[in-house]
């Protein structure tokens, strides 16, 4: 064993289903374990709130030691854990195969499964991961939910916090009309002088975000795809389940995993390449799902095979140019873009992909990449108790991302702010807005990358 645990981090299967997974003197005292060795290391404290909590917690005792620490105390650092993974995939030295076997995250997410089984989550926080039920209700009143959610409208916002502590702040995804599915239902024309023609096909999973609230950018990514060649396929058997991970509800995230694998088994045999269109997504193909669905489950053979076929959207993009090269057309950026990879893109361990696919486009040298987290942690981010913590958190991100605006202002261009996750985008544009330090004075507009891509073919027009 090397010390620091040079070798690439292993995760363990979650074993959910064994009783003392739920053992709750024997949470405690891993609990225990695992804030000793990170109260002594201190490596994480930038990253979120969660290690800054369990710190002062440990600081202000009488000893300034773990042991005059109450279990109950503990529940707040549990409660800040945005489940990103950065500390396991960035920061932490003590990660399997290190000796010390420190898995923080999914240790927070055993306690949240423990506490989701004795019933102590909140029926509004359940009722909220239930996105594709929500998208699938809301679709068919789809201008009076979005005028019920606009920040703008502080009477409805103020009884979604009441009702549901939804932050009357926080931006929410509009829901759309027609989701993607239904609006992808023909088949799109492939250009055939493209390198990739008749080499590559995708089947898309249209994820609970591009499905309900946002069809136009699964629209796009599939232009950008036909454009190079691909064809594709739409689908969205059901949702990922990682609203479901965040609170503890393990079993339904393996009842979903089953449900998509097996409805991609067919399309994969069929040679289709998998393509998740947002990263928590594809993170939860790539890598939760074979760690929360035990290999002697009958699915788990599909879901391994998914598992080995699905791409992040610009992982995709990336592994066609280099594999096959790209279609002839794209132009210059306008101007010099601030590019957030999202902490879920980063933890499928690919590397920079979206910086790379933008890398590709013509006189591409105006790219600021930022590596930190953006705060919002999905639904974490939009309750009460945490928009403030997420906004304080991502403030480092929405600094560096004004100043690439305020640089585009002074030189009379247009700036970018770009981030593969569509809640992230949001919420650093929320950040940038609320700066006191002078904010741009353009508004703020967040896209996907895959957006700046499509600009650059001419799919999407600039400012559209």
């Amino acid at each position: 064993m090397r010390e620091g645990s040079l070798q690439a981090p292993t995760r363990h299967p979650l074993d959910w289903q064994n009783p003392d997974f739920y053992d709750e003197a024997k949470l405690d005292a891993e609990l225990r374990r695992v804030a000793d060795i990170c109260h002594g290391c201190r490596r994480c404290f930038n990253l979120c709130d969660s290690f800054p909590r369990l710190f002062d917690l440990i600081d202000g005792t009488p000893s300034e030691s773990l042991e005059d620490v109450k279990s109950e105390d503990l529940k707040p650092v549990v409660d800040a854990c945005t489940l990103c993974d950065m500390c396991f995939m960035t920061k932490c030295p003590y990660v399997p195969p290190h000796s010390f076997d420190l898995d923080f995250p999914h240790l927070m997410l055993r306690y949240r499964a423990v506490e989701f089984k004795k019933g102590d989550v909140a029926f509004a926080d359940r009722e909220l991961t239930k996105t594709d039920r929500n998208g699938e209700l809301a679709k068919y009143v789809a201008p009076i939910a979005n005028w019920a959610t606009a920040t703008e409208n502080k009477f409805t916002r103020g009884v979604l916090e009441t009702v549901a502590g939804v932050h009357h702040d926080a931006a929410l995804p509009p829901y759309a009309a027609k989701t993607f599915v239904a609006r992808a239902a023909n088949d799109i024309a492939v250009n055939q002088s493209a390198p990739a023609y008749g080499k590559r096909k995708a089947v898309l999973y249209a994820t609970c975000t591009m499905n309900y609230n946002d069809p136009d950018m699964g629209l796009i990514a599939r232009a950008v795809l036909a454009r190079n060649g691909v064809e594709t396929k739409v689908v969205y058997p059901a949702c990922c389940g990682m609203p479901q991970l965040e609170q503890g509800d393990l079993e339904q995230v393996a009842a979903n995993a089953r449900k998509v694998a097996a409805e991609m088994a067919g399309f994969i045999a069929d040679g289709y390449d998998v393509v998740a269109l947002v990263p928590s997504c594809a993170l939860m193909l790539k890598l939760e799902w074979p760690l929360v669905v035990p290999k002697s489950d009958p699915a788990y053979a599909q879901i391994e095979k998914l598992a080995q076929s699905t791409f992040d959207l610009t992982e995709f993009i990336v592994d066609i140019a280099k594999r096959h090269g790209l279609a002839d057309g794209m132009k210059p950026l306008a101007g010099p873009v601030a590019l957030h990879l999202a902490c879920h893109a980063r933890a499928q361990n690919m590397g920079a992909k979206a910086a790379e696919m933008l890398k590709l486009l013509p006189q591409s040298d105006d790219i600021t990449v930022i590596e930190r987290c953006s705060g919002h942690g999905g639904s974490w981010g939009i309750k009460k108790d945490n928009f403030d913590v997420a906004l304080k958190v991502g403030k480092p991100v929405a600094r560096k991302a004004a100043e690439v605006l305020k640089a585009a202002e002074d030189k009379q261009q247009p700036g970018f702010i770009a981030s593969e996750c569509p809640l992230a985008a949001a919420h650093i544009a929320q950040g940038v807005e609320r700066l006191g330090d002078a904010p741009p004075k353009t508004p703020p507009r967040a896209l996907n990358p895959v957006e700046i891509f499509a600009m650059s073919y001419g799919i999407l027009r600039e400012g559209a």
